[in-house]
Parts: structure tokens; sequence; C-alpha cells
């Protein structure tokens, strides 16, 4: 197993300094501590080669569970065992088999081109010249950037700079490679290049963790999900087992000739109602089957229109969020 995670949490101790003047300067003297449970004892295994989607809402503790592995932060228990490595304990060993990109922090150096920082690379990790160029010259092809590297940073849109963000990350031919929002703020055609990298890259046997608020990347891209919230893990499964987390369901856009006045159907319910003869509605196929429903509302209001579609990863994401419907339940690999 390439990655071993057991047990693991994180308390950060705070301080209330109050609001009034009272309270603030006698809080100079004697502070109310405050202890923030960050992480509850999360644990998950990751394999070699794996592409894993690491989710959760704002708060939910997923920078946290990063910087510890990663080696950043010290973790107050649990143990995680990476490459052979305790990340925070053997960091100058460790780092050297990861990488990272981070959309909104950059390792570039904004007033030189990023091919100089590249050679500065080729220097920190002690690589090769001949596998330098090498990986080097596969990257830049891949990514189409030939002569923009020798731009200076700052000249580079935002899309040219992320490319070039990732080379900069896997120079140096990282087993992991840890992504947070790495295609936030790109354009349609910038994403696609990126994501077709890093499928490339993942066939070619690196293992990737990426944390993202874009649910496309993580439809496109990751074979498995770790959802957590509040610090715990909500969900750990497959990509396939988290569209059936909802159970089988649809969603039907309906146009119709006569009024929908109301929708009286057992196993249909409308999400959506855009006028008086066009709906959007969710329906319950383990009570309603297509063919019924088309039938119950052909006797009613007569069908004009009608597309079917799966209900999207992102509704069933935040329903996991709040956990419904099968509240505080765990879904995991076991």
């Amino acid at each position: 197993m390439l990655i071993q995670v057991k047990d693991l949490s994180k308390v950060y101790t705070t301080y209330n300094r109050g609001n009034s003047f009272k309270e603030v300067f006698t809080s100079m003297f004697v502070r109310k501590k405050i202890l923030v449970d960050a992480l509850k004892g999360i644990s998950f295994d990751i394999e070699a080669g794996e592409l894993i989607g690491f989710l959760g809402p704002n708060g939910a503790g997923k920078s946290t569970t990063l910087k510890i592995l990663t080696g950043i932060l010290h973790p107050t228990s649990g143990q995680v065992n990476i490459l052979g490595y305790t990340p925070w304990a053997e960091r100058k060993k460790y780092v050297g088999n990861i990488g990272a990109v981070f959309g909104q922090k950059s390792q570039l150096l904004w007033d030189i081109p990023p091919i100089d920082a590249f050679y500065l690379n080729k220097a920190i990790y002690s690589i090769p010249e001949k596998e330098f160029n090498k990986s080097l010259n596969e990257m830049a092809e891949l990514l189409n950037l030939g002569e923009i590297m020798k731009k200076p940073t700052r000249q580079l849109s935002l899309g040219e700079r992320m490319k070039c963000e990732f080379i900069m990350a896997m120079l140096h031919k990282p087993k992991i490679v840890f992504l947070d929002e790495p295609t936030i703020g790109l354009d349609v055609i910038a994403k696609d290049k990126i994501r077709e990298f890093i499928r490339e890259m993942n066939s070619k046997g690196t293992t990737f963790i990426l944390t993202t608020h874009d649910i496309d990347d993580i439809e496109r891209l990751a074979k498995r999900v770790i959802v957590i919230n509040h610090g715990e893990t909500v969900f750990d499964n497959s990509i396939d087992a988290l569209r059936k987390h909802l159970g089988s369901k649809k969603i039907v856009k309906l146009s119709t000739h006569k009024k929908i006045n109301e929708l009286l159907i057992a196993g249909a319910t409308i999400t959506r109602s855009l006028s008086e003869y066009d709906v959007e509605l969710e329906l319950d196929m383990t009570i309603l089957d297509l063919s019924s429903f088309i039938d119950k509302i052909n006797k009613t209001s007569v069908i004009k229109d009608l597309s079917i579609q799966e209900v999207s990863i992102e509704s069933i994401i935040k329903d996991i969020y709040l956990g419904h419907p099968q509240k505080n339940k765990k879904f995991s690999m076991q």
C-alpha cells in the first residue's frame, strides 16, 4: 500500500478574546482556551497509481489533511505511512518523492521565465541532465508549451502558467502529486489540456490526490472519491458507488400541452417550476418506472417534450455533506 492513514486527528488551540473592551483587556492576562477538532480520527489507504478525488466543504479538514500528508503539519495523534516514511518526521527524505500543484499558489518566479525555474528545480533535486531534458521535452510537448516557457512568468496567461506549474511539480518524477484546485479560473480549452496531462501522467504510474470544488474535474478524472465533513470520513468508495448513493433516481425535464397545476404522483417530485407547462422533477425509479410515469402524465397534461438525465454528482455530494437521506452513515470500500 502506497499511502496508509490510520486514526488521524488534529486539534487546534485557539483563544477567546471576547468582544467588549473589558473582555479584550481581561484576555491579555487570562485567556479562555478553545479546542477545535479539525480531524477526528480519519483513516484511508491509497494504492500506487490511483487517482483520488478528496472532497469536502470549506472547513471540513481537507487542507489540514493535505498539510499532514505533505509533512508540513504535525498531527495530534494517529499514524501516516507514505512510501515507508512518516511525512512530518522524515520530511527531508520524503519530499523528494512528492510534488504539488496549487491553483492559488505559484512555485514559479514572477520575473524570470519558467525554463529558468525548471533548471533551478533540476539543481535542487539533482536531476541528471539527460533525464531532465527528456522529461522536460515530453511534458512540454504534451502541454503544447514550446517557446512559451522562455517568456517571463508575469507575461503568461493563467492557462500557460498552470501548465508550467505542472512541469515544475513533476520534473523530478514524483511518485505522488497533490493537486489543490489545479484548474481554478481556467477556460474550457486549458482545463481539458490539464486534465489530459493528468490522465497521461497517471497512466504512467503517478498517484494523484485531487482536491477541488470543480465537480467536472472529479467526474472526468477520479475513479475513487473520499469525502470528509466536520473532520470525519463520510464516504470512501468508487465514483460509480457515489452515483448510486441516492438510489435509482432520474432528473426529468417535462414540457406539456396542458397546465400542470400540481403533481400528485408517488415517486415524482417537482424540483423546479419554469412555467405552468414546463417543470423539472426528480423521479424515483424504485417507486415508479418511466413508462408508468409517462402514462400518468399523458392522462392529465399530455406530454409535449421530455428529456431524462442522471442525477448530477454535485447534487449527490451535497446530499452527503448534509447527511441525507441516510444520516451519519459512512460509505467505505470495506
